[in-house]
């Protein structure tokens, strides 16, 4: 199994030509830290109760990658003055909590959340225009793929891993010929192509990660409204989850399976429901992009519908729970562009 070598950022000479830091830059460099800080708590807690070695190998592995790339951003953002992110801290987990997830939970968590970062750093690495910070983020998204490689061979090696579906060979090169290879909802509609099919296995595979992590919240959460917002999270998961089932086994085609038992039956909550409910308003901001996806590379009609019901389901889900967050004072506001007409009326007012 290859190690994962994280780097750090290199800090840069003083004799150089002093590059601001681009819109893209800040951006992505804000939601790497604050999502990484979130992580280290998370990590940190799983390590307490985990008896499998090797699961807790992959674990340790994860976290080293995360307080590494907390500690790099950290050093570019006080070499360029900017405000370091307040993201999460000791205050936001109690690692004398209970367990609440199975060893086997960990190694699924962690495909889910990597998958989450491989989506931010692969968008990153072109955007980036200074060279440390585009190093950074190649490095950052290689360490990822090392580590989702060592996940998935953990899994493996322990019965944990469903493969996606397998479909036959194509006999030969084929043409569409007919509009109808795009209908979904009438007549003679056609199987589905392999492109639909990993997209939908995706998004199950990830649904159902997702769900137990919802299930748990919804159990250990003291804020009445965070707690009936995983609720309603969970229900909503467990709908798209049944849909996108039901497109696999039209096609007599297995899905991943429910993870729901692998989550403990405490009420006891190792982490601030602050912590909670934007772990899941960042995990279904994914979604969005998972389910962006898997509308991109459809060629149906039917799934494409069922694509825009997702979308617009996680987005009012998004949008409620940073309502929460800004309720309560738990959202932190990423940098932003001047607001020119602000500046304006400020002038107008001091005259």
């Amino acid at each position: 199994m290859k190690p994962i070598k994280p780097t750090k950022i290199k800090t840069r000479k003083s004799n150089d030509i002093h590059e601001k830091l681009t819109a893209a830059e800040m951006g992505k460099l804000w939601a790497t830290y604050t999502g990484n800080t979130m992580a280290n708590c998370v990590l940190e807690y799983f390590l307490q109760h985990v008896e499998d070695q090797e699961i807790k190998k992959v674990l340790e592995d994860a976290l080293t990658l995360s307080k590494t790339l907390v500690s790099s951003i950290k050093e570019i953002f006080v070499q360029e003055n900017f405000p370091v992110p307040i993201g999460f801290s000791n205050e936001d987990v109690n690692l004398g909590a209970p367990r609440l997830f199975s060893d086997e939970f960990y190694l699924h968590y962690l495909k889910y959340t990597s998958k989450a970062g491989m989506s931010i750093y692969s968008i990153a690495v072109p955007l980036m225009i200074r060279k440390d910070i585009k190093d950074f983020f190649i490095h950052t998204l290689d360490s990822t793929v090392q580590l989702v490689t060592q996940i998935n061979e953990v899994a493996q090696q322990k019965g944990f891993y469903v493969k996606p579906p397998i479909i036959p060979n194509p006999q030969k090169v084929d043409f569409v010929e007919q509009q109808n290879y795009l209908t979904g909802f009438f007549g003679d509609i056609r199987p589905l192509h392999a492109l639909e099919v990993a997209h939908l296995f995706d998004n199950i595979e990830n649904n159902v990660t997702s769900k137990a992590l919802l299930l748990a919240f919804s159990q250990v959460a003291k804020t009445d409204k965070v707690k009936k917002l995983m609720l309603r999270g969970k229900e909503l998961v467990n709908k798209h989850i049944e849909s996108c089932s039901q497109q696999l086994h039209k096609n007599h085609l297995p899905s991943p399976p429910l993870l729901d038992n692998l989550v403990s039956t405490s009420t006891f909550s190792p982490f601030s429901d602050k912590l909670m409910l934007w772990h899941k308003i960042d995990t279904f901001s994914m979604k969005i992009r998972s389910y962006a996806n898997g509308a991109s590379l459809n060629g149906r009609r039917d799934i494409g519908a069922m694509y825009g019901k997702f979308l617009m389901d996680v987005s009012l889900f998004v949008e409620d729970g940073a309502n929460i967050m800004i309720d309560h004072g738990w959202m932190e506001q990423p940098p932003e562009a001047i607001d020119r007409e602000a500046l304006a009326k400020e002038k107008r007012s001091n005259e």
